[in-house]
């Protein structure tokens, strides 16, 4: 009877779709493993094809190539060294699977299919695979043990099939999408379906940005007495070895190794958002970002997360001013760039302005100057970033923040114009927050400076679009404090207007927040992607409707 395991956590960061990058990480983490002297290496969800894959996965060319990439890691297990519990897509007669397969000693030793298939916010599985049916264990080494698949312990059932069949421990991998508190979260579930079977418990995640979505790693190992036994960093790839033993009483428990420390709110948003930026503008292959910087908090902050990400000599930012751009804008902006040691160019957009009235004149007659014409100065600063992007092929990053993403507060083919957003999900309080937070912390493994990056008066001036003399967000929007409380209460909780006036808020503010919000759908379906941070965004997880006659 074998009494003593060592079982290698590969928390490793894959790219959907590059089957032969992901094989070659599968075995450099195995190899390392190997010289950790692991029995077995335990990969988080769908290594092989990256998660998610989407629609993807239902090319058969793309089926194909994964069942190869299975056969040369079988062929590779031969040798005698660590055995893999490795993920991936895997069609079996007519139904494809997400699927755990046990490849030792050259054969595939096992297979087993996720039975519980997500099909809210940002998943939709059901639409390409098909459910397994109720596993038991996986014997592996004469050890028993349950490999249920992410969503196989949010509920009980699958666990408690694993225990009733003889499991003795319980390897979980995972892609469970970062979102703030999240991490306590899934130790809290750990926790539960340990409680409930008795069992130990190893949860293994995936790290890296995907589009929109941001896996945090920190996997961890729970003993069958509810205490963390290990705890991989969150953020940044890892192997571990973890040591796991039969007690007297006949139970295995894992010997207790490294805990990483867990990271603070402000610390984990500004993180998912440094490997946001860094894996979607590496992944796709871009030389690095372009920034409008405006001597506003949100382009200061998103230059911030550029350079963390990418380093200095990858972003470029450009201040464009019009006759309404302020000396203090100005001012901030440079020192902002010097701050930061970025490049900083100045690209009037004046002549552009004269033009397009020269050019409207005769059409719009005498009417009265309003948006349109502050509109046309958004969309003369879009149409100057991505002539420097198709010039130069750096991306255009937007710096719209989720609250005035969500309200409309921002401008079609103007400050939307770009490829990608790091803060999107992030609202504006927060967006102050974390620009405190950056100037008195240096962020592990940021590739900008340490120190204030961030000039202070940029944080403590009134945010203003500039548009026009003495314009204030506040003109349009209601405090952001309240906006965003309200938005919150809108977007996260899905209250309706009522509920929120019956918790304190203000009744015409709250209508004229709903009303803003829903009459802005159509814009945000234009939107770039960008970092998932909350519970529900307004893009991937709040699918509503443009064409929407529901009132209430």
């Amino acid at each position: 009877m074998t009494d003593s395991l060592t079982i290698a956590i590969a928390q490793l960061n894959p790219t959907v779709g590059d089957i032969a990058g992901n094989v070659a990480k599968v075995r450099t983490a195995r190899a390392e493993a190997a010289k950790l002297g692991a029995d077995a290496v335990i990969f988080s969800e769908l290594v092989l094809s990256g998660y998610p894959p989407e629609d993807l996965v239902l090319k058969p060319a793309f089926q194909r190539r994964l069942h190869e990439a299975v056969e040369q890691l079988r062929a590779d297990t031969a040798d005698g060294g660590p055995a893999l519990f490795v993920t991936t897509p895997w069609r079996e007669g007519d139904r494809l699977h997400n699927a755990v397969l046990l490849l030792d000693r050259g054969e595939i030793a096992g297979k087993r299919f996720k039975v519980d298939l997500p099909n809210y916010g940002v998943f939709d599985e059901k639409r390409v695979f098909a459910p397994g049916p109720m596993p038991g264990p996986l014997i592996f080494r004469n050890v028993r043990i349950g490999v249920p698949i992410c969503e196989d312990i949010w509920t009980p059932d699958v666990v408690e099939c694993i225990t009733e069949t003889g499991g003795e421990l319980i390897l979980v991998p995972n892609g469970s999408p970062y979102e703030v508190d999240k991490t306590e979260r899934r130790v809290q579930l750990g926790v539960a379906r340990v409680v409930e079977s008795g069992l130990p418990l190893c949860y293994v995640n995936q790290v890296g940005g995907q589009d929109e979505l941001i896996f945090d790693g920190a996997s961890f190992v729970i003993g069958s007495d509810r205490a963390l036994r290990v705890a991989l960093p969150s953020f940044r790839e890892a192997v571990a070895a973890t040591h796991w033993r039969r007690t007297a009483e006949g139970k295995w428990d894992c010997t207790p190794g490294s805990v990483a420390p867990a990271l603070s709110r402000l610390e984990s948003i500004y993180q998912a958002m440094v490997l946001g930026l860094r894996d979607y503008v590496n992944k796709n292959r871009f030389p690095g970002v372009i920034i409008g910087l405006s001597g506003g908090i949100d382009s200061a902050l998103t230059a911030a997360v550029a350079v963390d990400a990418l380093g200095a000599d990858r972003v470029r930012t450009v201040m464009m001013p019009s006759p309404y751009t302020s000396r203090d804008s100005f001012e901030d902006a440079a020192q902002c760039a010097e701050a930061m040691g970025i490049r900083y160019d100045i690209v009037s957009i004046e002549p552009a302005m004269k033009a397009f009235n020269d050019m409207l004149r005769p059409v719009f007659g005498n009417r009265a100057a309003d948006t349109t014409e502050e509109n046309i100065q958004a969309r003369a600063r879009g149409i100057t970033l991505m002539a420097l992007s198709n010039k130069f092929g750096h991306m255009v990053v937007t710096t719209g923040n989720k609250s005035e993403m969500a309200v409309g507060y921002s401008t079609l083919y103007g400050d939307m114009c770009g490829g990608y957003n790091a803060l999107k999900d992030v609202y504006k309080t927060t967006v102050f927050e974390l620009s405190h937070w950056r100037n008195g912390q240096h962020p592990d493994g940021a590739m900008g400076p340490a120190g204030c990056v961030i000039p202070e008066r940029i944080i403590t001036k009134p945010p203003s679009a500039e548009l026009k003399p003495d314009q204030r967000d506040q003109d349009t929007l209601p405090p952001y404090d309240v906006l965003d409380k309200i938005l919150e209460g809108l977007i996260e909780r899905d209250l309706a207007t009522e509920e929120l006036v019956a918790e304190g808020y203000d009744a015409p503010t709250v209508q004229r927040v709903w009303r803003m919000l829903e009459m802005a759908e159509y814009k945000r379906r234009q939107a770039p992607p960008g970092v998932k941070i909350t519970g529900r965004t307004i893009s991937r997880d709040r699918r509503y409707p443009i064409t929407n006659a529901f009132r209430g």
